[in-house]
């Protein structure tokens, strides 16, 4: 008879950040029955409070490190920090939702429910010890976030966004599935420790290759990388904005954490072989990414095609390998999920009711009307262009270092070549607003103050942070053990 799997309690400490949320997400659940829709503000703010408990939970060591399961669940320092900048963006992003969801009326009990349970599922996924925790957190997420985007229910075009985003999504974790069962079949284990050790003497060599492609494409879909993006533009232009800024930011995080649980301590054996279709998804990534986002007017869609350069960058560190490379990747997809979050809250702080500001027209004359708020943007788009001393440069340097470190200078170079073309459409936003004459009637002031206060510590946060960003990029570089000078 096979062991059950048990465990005292205390043996559960490293799971208390997880085990809050999921408290909370019950309870709130519950709360939320004797709330009306004005008091949901209460649901709201307790929301985010179970938020910052769990993130000073994690950032504290509260619980301790380890495994549990059997090592299904692995907490460590890798896990530690992505989780940190997960519970953070994941927080931002219902601090942004409240006014711009409440204004239209789309703002239902169960939105911060949801939020919880999918940062529940991103936080399994970078601590994921075997294929079964990393194909329920990832449908944790997955299932959440395809209610999040459907839940303005009146509108079409959200409703179409929601469709495409399940249906294509279902695809791709059919295919992550049928790669693990491959894997599986090779090496006879659900653990990816143990996978790792029967990879590396299999008889079944095909058979986990193929695995290990089917569980790439899977990935490369969660990530958006191209040729897998093809639901990403439309999910973020249909989406609420707040749902869109979640959307973008903290789930590439855990991306990153699925496919270096999956690759880089499940398949170490075959790094040789996904190493190079992670080359191949980077360069294709970063060509498709920047040279159509050149042809958009709208600003959503122009920064969901910029996510699939940026993913790009990301994969150019997982390409390179070695714990370098994973020490880059992570950097960059901490930071590119701080500032996915200030990209999609400068639409949200411009936008009223009737006024979405989600077209690069809208900012014509910003300057003129609100140089502080053209400051802050300005910011926001020079840090996703990577322009120095923004926090965005420093991202960019360090995963191209690694992909030169790990022989493959060909995408170094296309690499640079696509920094250089995507910097255009990033500074043609700066250009419209501080070169061009203001269209239109000025819409009336927000009356909240929250949201702008944030937006703004978000935006100059790309400066302070790339002023100061060697202490993040030496935390990254502790979580996979490389000795910092």
């Amino acid at each position: 008879m096979s062991t059950p799997i048990s465990a005292p309690v205390t043996d559960l400490l490293p799971l208390l950040p997880e085990l809050v949320l999921i408290a909370g997400a019950f309870f709130l659940l519950i709360a939320d029955l004797f709330f009306s829709q004005r008091q949901r503000v209460i649901t709201h703010l307790l929301a985010v409070a179970f938020m910052v408990i769990a993130l000073a939970m994690v950032a504290l060591g509260v619980g301790g490190q380890g495994t549990v399961f059997h090592a299904m669940f692995v907490r460590d320092t890798m896990a530690d920090v992505a989780k940190m900048a997960i519970l953070l963006v994941s927080g931002l992003s219902l601090v942004y939702g409240w006014p711009y969801l409440r204004e239209r009326n789309i703002y239902p009990g169960e939105l911060p429910v949801l939020v919880l349970f999918a940062t529940v599922g991103m936080m399994m996924l970078v601590s994921a010890g075997s294929m079964v925790i990393v194909y329920l957190g990832l449908e944790l997420l997955a299932l959440c976030s395809y209610a999040l985007v459907a839940v303005n229910r009146d509108d079409g075009m959200s409703a179409e966004a929601a469709m495409k985003y399940i249906v294509l999504g279902s695809i791709a974790s059919g295919l992550l599935l049928y790669g693990m069962s491959l894997v599986y079949g090779a090496t006879g284990s659900l653990q990816l420790n143990a996978i790792a050790e029967a990879a590396a003497s299999t008889n079944e060599r095909m058979m986990l290759l193929t695995g290990v492609a089917f569980m790439v494409g899977g990935i490369a879909f969660k990530l958006g990388a191209a040729p897998f993006h093809m639901w990403l533009p439309d999910v973020y232009q249909g989406a609420p904005t707040p749902i869109t800024l979640f959307v973008s930011s903290a789930p590439k995080l855990a991306a990153f954490g699925m496919a270096y649980r999956l690759l880089a301590v499940g398949a170490a054996p075959a790094a040789e072989q996904w190493q190079l279709l992670l080359a191949l998804l980077a360069a294709a990534s970063l060509v498709v990414g920047n040279l159509i986002a050149i042809m958009q007017t709208n600003l959503k869609r122009m920064l969901a095609y910029s996510t699939i350069s940026h993913v790009g960058f990301l994969l150019l560190g997982m390409a390179g390998g070695g714990p370098e490379g994973y020490a880059a990747a992570l950097f960059y997809g901490v930071t590119y999920a701080i500032m996915s979050a200030a990209g999609f809250g400068a639409i949200i702080v411009l936008s009223r009711q009737g006024f979405e500001a989600d077209k690069i027209d809208d900012f014509k004359g910003l300057n003129a009307r609100d140089p502080w708020k053209a400051g802050l943007v300005l910011c926001v788009m020079a840090s996703l262009a990577g322009v120095p001393p923004f926090l965005g440069f420093w991202s960019k340097m360090v995963v191209l270092g690694a992909a030169l470190k790990g022989g493959l200078l060909w995408l170094t170079i296309l690499g640079v070549i696509c920094a250089v073309i995507g910097a255009f459409y990033y500074l043609r936003v700066i250009k419209v607003m501080y070169f061009d004459e203001p269209t239109g009637e000025l819409p009336p002031p927000r009356r909240d103050r929250v949201v702008p206060v944030v937006f703004g510590v978000n935006a100059l946060a790309l400066l302070a942070l790339g002023i100061a960003w060697n202490p993040i990029m030496q935390w990254c570089q502790q979580a996979f053990g490389v000795t910092v000078s």
